[in-house]
């Protein structure tokens, strides 16, 4: 049954953290936290009630098949995993970046309701922030939800991008940049502004090591093989697959080869979110405990401009390259009460090119700027190792439908710290965080997720 507001409750538990702290709660509904000279509202957490994603390797063009048929086939089954009706959802939230371009199809916030009609009259509206569309999609919801406009909220995240040839969906893909502006001699703009970033890497701070890509590029194509979602997890790669091989790993733009380089997908992904209350009796009514169930501890959102050279002005000499990034994972961790990188059982972070999780890597402070280096060497970002980054594969290696990407890291990371990941679990996951970018870094959002209690069943 839909209703416009919910109730939440003080977190108690968290109050008393946060007083020990010599934080003072501003609110009965709100807390306040510091980082730095900057005061943080922390919300009451939201729920992650379950999800579905569609298969990544998927061709929905050869299939005669549109984003509708996508729509459909993820709503439904997000409501499945969930036990729900569409009916009890309050509101929908939808990523999606480039559904103009690929498919001609605006006004993509009404899709769900157009394929699912127990959403018919349901608030919607759809998001874009480049690749991190999905992750503003969530942030959305969790406003509304912290609110108390809404007790349950379906997020879902979609794209469509196989349907073109290469060359038309890379135009399409550069409508994120700083149109006219940059990128306009390169035949694939992201290859080559994402190896431009690499190429910061080298004269910043010397040396860049092809090596140390390769070992990012192994392990995403690695992880990806245990996930039965990925785009790539019957790719048939060899050693010459990530040399300097021009005919089994072409050279793409500048540093970056073919497998250097995050997929073009097609594919979907939803989560139900819920507040407190609603999740409360949700998990009541499936006899199990509101502790068996992962929530959103904490979150950050940057954003910069749209031109590449004018972020890597503002870096500073013996900092890392994108100084708000950074802020976006501090505020996530400080909002979570997470005492630094090391205390997450892992990340799933935006790879779009093995640059880029280089780059991740010193902005999540696992490294000194610049020494991204020494967790790929120490084996750091392993599965196994001290904070696993990408076990689902990453967008090198289960795939990135560009609107659905923060969406699918979010699910992930709750079912990580649920002990629902399947064959790409981290052992004791407890907290993961999530990094999705828009752009070159343009649009920055980091989410914590935990708060399930070992042993709780669901």
């Amino acid at each position: 049954m839909r209703t416009d507001r919910c109730h939440l409750r003080t977190d108690r538990s968290r109050e008393k953290t946060l007083k020990n702290k010599g934080i003072r709660p501003s609110s009965s509904a709100l807390l306040a936290t510091h980082l730095g000279d900057i005061v943080l509202v922390v919300g009451r957490h939201t729920f992650v009630l379950g999800g579905y994603q569609s298969d990544f390797a998927r061709n929905l063009a050869r299939e005669g098949l549109g984003i509708d048929a996508l729509v459909r086939e993820t709503v439904e089954g997000a409501l499945e995993d969930c036990a729900l009706d569409a009916r009890d959802v309050a509101v929908v939230h939808v990523g999606n970046a480039f559904g103009e371009l690929f498919t001609g199809q605006a006004q993509l916030g009404a899709m769900p309701a157009t394929v699912c009609a127990g959403l018919w009259g349901a608030p919607s509206s759809r998001h874009e922030a480049a690749c991190a569309s999905g992750s503003m999609a969530i942030l959305a919801a969790m406003a509304e939800i912290e609110a108390e406009r809404y007790e349950c909220a379906l997020v879902l995240g979609v794209e469509q991008e196989r349907n073109v040839p290469g060359e038309a969906c890379a135009r399409n893909l550069g409508a994120a940049a700083w149109v006219g502006h940059e990128g306009e001699s390169a035949r694939y703009l992201w290859p080559h502004m994402f190896s431009r970033v690499g190429d910061a890497y080298d004269e910043r701070y010397g040396g860049l090591r092809r090596e140390h890509l390769t070992a990012i590029a192994r392990k995403n194509f690695d992880n990806a093989r245990s996930n039965p979602r990925a785009q790539t997890r019957g790719w048939k790669l060899t050693d010459a697959s990530f040399a300097e091989d021009d005919q089994s790993n072409p050279r793409i733009e500048g540093r970056l080869r073919r497998h250097d380089c995050g997929q073009v997908t097609d594919g979907a992904v939803a989560i139900l979110l819920a507040s407190e209350r609603f999740a409360r009796e949700w998990a009541q009514r499936r006899g199990a405990r509101l502790e068996s169930i992962p929530r959103i501890l904490g979150w950050g959102h940057r954003s910069a401009g749209l031109g590449l050279d004018q972020k890597l002005a503002r870096a500073e000499p013996n900092d890392v390259l994108f100084p708000h990034v950074r802020q976006a994972i501090r505020e996530a961790l400080a909002r979570a009460s997470v005492p630094g990188v090391h205390a997450l059982s892992g990340i799933e972070t935006h790879d779009c090119f093995t640059t880029t999780e280089y780059m991740a890597i010193d902005h999540f402070e696992l490294t000194a700027p610049g020494e991204s280096w020494r967790a790929i060497e120490e084996r750091w970002t392993e599965r196994g190792g001290r904070t696993p980054i990408n076990p689902s594969g990453g967008l090198i290696g289960a795939g990135h439908p560009v609107g659905a990407t923060g969406v699918r890291m979010v699910l992930d990371a709750a079912r990580q710290v649920s002990d629902r990941a399947g064959e790409t679990q981290v052992d004791n996951a407890r907290m993961f965080a999530t990094l999705n970018l828009g752009g070159s870094a343009t649009t920055a959002a980091c989410f914590v997720l935990g708060g399930v209690e070992p042993g709780a069943s669901r």
